[in-house]
């Protein structure tokens, strides 16, 4: 069977950006709702700009599909993009600091960074969002659920215990519009938001991902390239803004000694369940990922965010066709994407998960990845009495 992977193309204001996506094994459902659903997430929270209120992403499936079921072969998905323009938008010449405007005008030799930005644009990200909630229609198959949400918004942030469990975050953080399960700091963080638009500024924040029900095992110690926190942070590194991953405790982990990082391994059978088979912790500073590889406990990942790089402000620019110091050009643009971008972080980390779940069970078809995962239970039930 293929590795899982996937490939998005299409561009900021170009026909439609799309997905697509090899690996999935024959037989999945595949669940339109869900996956639309979470476009409808990602487009939503405060502080969107007028993009939003012109996009209403829905999925096309053109290929790998067969009566609402995978067949085996290269799936793509279509988000067709109302806001078509590519052709007619014009030139930016002034490139905005913090965008890929300039690198990619220089990369590309050109001084227009108009062909840059179509590309650069986080609308790359609805492509990213559909292969991650395809992703997930494998992963609850086994029980898995991935729960993304904003933990910190500018100045304000979240006090989400440790002991959450998936549903509640999910209740807590629909409640909303800035997508946060802590629903005595929202308020604040739609103060912070209004506030920064009055500035004419933007405002940064941190997203962090839960995933429960994942067992020992996926992932792997032997090679750089299977360490599931490797590819973990290269998934969340490589969503646009993200500046930041830590795992657990991350950087936090350098400030105190061993005895406060590590997780003391226990066994007991009255809390035995599918994930740990008995195998528990009384601390997670781990954050679900030792030597590459998952513990049974839940799956614990942040990433920042800056704020975005268009202000209404400007900012000092040069003009890369005549070199004059101009300020920057303003493209229609939001004011804070934290809450949508916790979508993008929860999709992206539940591919992931689905690609490392293949990679240790697959199968040419969703009963043999079934039947493996079985069997692979049951060994690690045989390995005591």
């Amino acid at each position: 069977m293929a590795e899982l992977t996937y490939k998005t193309a299409g561009e900021s204001h170009g026909r439609a950006v799309t997905a697509l996506v090899e690996g999935l094994p024959a037989g999945l459902g595949v669940d339109l709702d869900l996956i639309n659903g979470e476009l409808r997430r990602r487009q939503g929270g405060y502080g969107r700009g007028g993009r939003m209120k012109i996009e209403q992403d829905a999925v096309e499936v053109l290929s790998g599909v067969r009566r609402g079921v995978t067949i085996g072969s290269p799936l793509v998905m279509q988000i067709p993009n109302r806001d078509f323009r590519i052709n007619d938008a014009p030139e930016i010449n002034r490139p905005r600091p913090g965008h890929a405007d300039f690198t990619g005008a220089i990369k590309w030799l050109t001084n227009d960074c108009r062909e840059t930005l179509e590309r650069a644009s986080a609308r790359e990200t609805a492509a990213r969002v559909a292969a991650g909630a395809l992703a997930k229609c494998l992963l609850r198959e086994f029980d898995v659920q991935v729960v993304g949400f904003v933990a910190e918004l500018g100045p304000v942030k979240a006090q989400v215990g440790d002991d959450a469990l998936a549903d509640a975050l999910v209740a807590e953080r629909s409640r909303n519009e800035v997508y946060t399960p802590d629903a005595n700091v929202a308020d604040q963080m739609i103060d912070a938001i209004r506030q920064a638009k009055r500035d004419k500024d933007t405002l940064g924040g941190v997203v962090e991902v839960r995933a429960f029900g994942l067992p020992p095992g996926l992932g792997s110690c032997f090679s750089w390239q299977e360490k599931l926190d490797g590819r973990l942070m290269q998934a969340l590194g490589s969503v646009q803004a993200f500046k930041g991953v830590e795992i657990g405790l991350g950087f936090e982990c350098a400030r105190r000694p061993g005895s406060q990082v590590h997780d003391a391994l226990y066994f007991d059978a009255a809390q035995r369940t599918t994930a740990n088979f008995g195998f528990v912790r009384k601390t997670n500073r781990a954050g679900g990922l030792e030597g590459g590889m998952t513990t049974g406990q839940p799956l614990v990942v942040r990433a920042a965010m800056k704020p975005i790089a268009t202000l209404m402000q400007g900012m000092d620019s040069v003009n890369l066709k005549t070199l004059r110091p101009e300020r920057s050009d303003y493209e229609r643009s939001d004011v804070c994407a934290v809450p949508a971008a916790s979508v993008v972080a929860e999709n992206v980390v539940a591919f992931e998960l689905a690609r490392a779940w293949l990679d240790k069970f697959g199968g040419d078809t969703l009963r043999e990845v079934r039947s493996a995962y079985d069997t692979f239970c049951e060994a690690v039930r045989g390995l005591a009495p």
